[in-house]
């Protein structure tokens, strides 16, 4: 076996522990959840678990944060279709907060912040370190496409990063009620229209009379 199989091999086997870490934390939470159940799901010995990823408070962070990194690299890709110029600019804003916010509503998505904020306290650090590699990263990515539009006269803002942190509060805010925090499915319909009132109480508070 070549160096590459074999590095692709350990990669691979790592990441099906990770899959299987975070669906047993999702599921028992993270005092109840067992080294056992996770080497079970994963298929795997609970030996391979700690040479690839040490104890289970060590398995828990990395997967707290490799949830996040991947949940945010996949908002970030949404943020592809974010508007440029004036031209459908209202369509637009509601078509990327509608992708935007149902990348976050995955059974995954949800089990991870219940999962963050239950063991916020055990955790201390994990908080920040989450926010760090997942929504800190998307609020970077989205403040760069609105000062874009602020600087093409578009929008009214005088601070990108806040403004992105008020455009997904907006589009977001009635997601937990509607899901009774990812408990229950969210219509499609529901979904869109809860983006684009938020989407709509942005535009109202920002856009310029240039804005499409």
């Amino acid at each position: 076996m070549s160096t590459v199989t074999g590095s692709r091999g350990r990669l691979d086997k790592r990441q099906a522990i990770l899959d299987a870490a975070l669906r047993v934390f999702v599921r028992e939470g993270y005092e109840r959840a067992s080294v056992d159940a996770i080497s079970a799901e994963a298929h795997v010995s609970k030996p391979t678990i700690y040479a690839h990823l040490g104890s289970k408070e060590d398995l828990f962070t990395r997967v707290m944060i490799d949830s996040a990194e991947r949940s945010s690299t996949k908002i970030i890709a949404a943020l592809d279709g974010f508007p440029e110029g004036p031209d459908g600019l209202r369509a637009k804003l509601i078509d990327v907060g509608y992708q935007v916010i149902d990348c976050q509503r995955s059974a995954d998505g949800w089990g991870l912040q219940r999962l963050l904020f239950a063991e916020a306290a055990r955790f201390p650090d994990l908080f920040d370190a989450v926010v760090s590699h997942g929504g800190h990263r998307v609020s970077q990515a989205l403040a760069g496409r609105l000062a874009r539009l602020a600087h093409a006269g578009q929008l009214d803002i005088g601070d990108p990063v806040t403004a992105a942190s008020q455009f997904t509060a907006l589009v977001a805010g009635d997601l937990p009620a509607l899901s009774a925090l990812g408990t229950r499915p969210v219509s499609d319909d529901a979904l869109r229209q809860a983006v684009t009132a938020g989407v709509d109480t942005f535009l109202r508070a920002f856009a310029t009379d240039n804005a499409g």
